[in-house]
């Protein structure tokens, strides 16, 4: 069941509040590379890893012509890298690195080529973003946003967007389902979910009346229990035929299990190994949102965020406003019988969160063309408080929290371009974490 949008049920904070004057969190930032970063599409997910054996966090980024760069912080020494550059980003802003960490001790870095094929960088050396990295080509199924994580017996899954029209001219261009790929060698041969599941893809449609048959994951988020949290809105042509991401529509959920590859819905109901239009229809969607282009933007936004307190979901999502006005931020909370949805916040870009205690997540969110990063707190799935503002010294397009991460090294802000063109790369990189007291 669909709850419809609701007017706020909490006091809107003013996303300008200050960390004087909050005061919950005190935060350091250190810029690791200035004037590098180029736009970039990427999700909130697989940014960096921390490696405990080696006392070493390791983050990635997009540089100039988005390509792939690693830099190392070394915990006991307090140091940084200088920046390395292990790949081709083939001057596309979609050809983002993401991130992980094999059994094996080496670094993976997987890329998306846009709707071409999925890529993998593999570090040279267990332990160490050193050295020069060694490509392999996964799959050729017009790869696109690459969303990698590792289960805790060692199994590498990446789920990647396919644009089906590039591999058959008769396919429209608004088909564009989620596959996966899968490795139980650190990252040596991979498995399609085709090959595994006999399935075509693992979400999507092929004839939606309103021709939104494009799924746009905004973020998946592994838990300790061993669950994969989805969330994801719908693009397409609509009314107007057959267009490439013309229109968004509507939040779903779904939570993917890796040991029996099947997709699950908030209230349990097992859909089996492929989601479809009437599996998404009829049991995850979260909040029905018209079919339109309010002020000319995409509605939902690409990133979405999903988390969990007490074994219950939450979202948190924005969408644009018809009347030209800020951006309006929805947190949909599973009550255990349906999703309830609310308006928290506006004018703000949710980027990233994290978890603080069961009970309590950390939301990374920023402001259209101004510097700094404000974080909130999400109590219970229910609760919105500001909490204080990160300093940069330019804005930010793109936060990551870090896998495993350890401060000062918690969440990678990568710096807006000045430019779309990937050319042009003159962001900062920033990492950020709790300062010692």
């Amino acid at each position: 069941m669909s709850a419809a949008l609701l007017l706020p049920l909490v006091a809107l904070p003013s996303a300008h509040a200050t960390a004087d004057v909050q005061g919950k969190a005190q935060f350091a930032v250190t810029a690791t590379a200035t004037n590098v970063a180029a736009r970039s599409d990427r999700r909130p997910v697989a940014g960096g890893v921390h490696d405990k054996q080696a006392g070493k966090t390791f983050i990635s980024w997009a540089g100039q012509y988005e390509d792939s760069y690693v830099q190392t912080y070394d915990h006991r020494r307090s140091t940084w890298s200088a920046p390395n550059r292990i790949a081709d980003g083939d001057a596309d802003s979609h050809n983002y690195p993401t991130m992980v960490q094999a059994a094996d001790g080496h670094l993976l870095v997987f890329r998306g080529m846009h709707n071409v094929e999925l890529r993998m960088s593999r570090s040279p050396q267990a332990h160490s973003a050193d050295g020069v990295w060694e490509e392999t080509l996964i799959s050729k199924n017009a790869a696109t946003y690459p969303m990698p994580f590792v289960t805790r017996d060692g199994t590498i899954y990446v789920f990647f967007r396919e644009t089906s029209g590039d591999l058959d001219p008769a396919v429209p261009t608004d088909t564009r389902p989620m596959l996966y790929v899968v490795s139980k060698d650190n990252g040596k041969t991979w498995k399609t979910s085709t090959e595994l599941t006999g399935d075509r893809f693992a979400i999507g449609s092929t004839s939606r009346a309103d021709n939104m048959n494009e799924i746009y994951i905004g973020q998946l988020r592994l838990e300790d229990d061993g669950r994969v949290r989805i969330v994801y809105t719908l693009a397409g042509g609509g009314p107007e035929g057959h267009k490439h991401d013309r229109y968004h529509r509507n939040i779903y959920y779904a939570w993917f299990d890796p040991r029996t590859l099947h997709f699950h819905s908030a209230s349990g109901r097992d859909l089996g190994t492929q989601i479809n239009d009437v599996d998404q229809e009829r049991h995850l969607k979260v909040a029905e949102t018209p079919l339109t282009l309010p002020n000319n933007v995409k509605s939902p936004d690409y990133i979405q965020l999903v988390g969990t307190t007490l074994g219950r979901p939450f979202l948190l999502w924005f969408s644009g406003d018809e009347a030209g006005g800020p951006l309006h931020d929805h947190l949909s909370t599973w009550n255990g019988r349906a999703w309830e949805t609310r308006e928290v916040a506006r004018g703000l870009r949710v980027r990233d969160m994290e978890e603080i205690d069961p009970f309590t997540w950390r939301v990374y969110a920023t402001e259209d063309g101004k510097p700094n990063v404000n974080t909130y707190l999400v109590r219970f799935g229910r609760t919105w408080d500001a909490e204080t503002v990160i300093p940069t010294a330019k804005p930010v397009q793109r936060v990551e929290v870090v896998g495993g991460f350890r401060d000062p090294a918690r969440a990678i802000f990568s710096g807006a371009s000045s430019q779309r063109d990937v050319a042009v790369a003159d962001g900062d990189i920033t990492v950020a974490g709790l300062s010692r007291r």
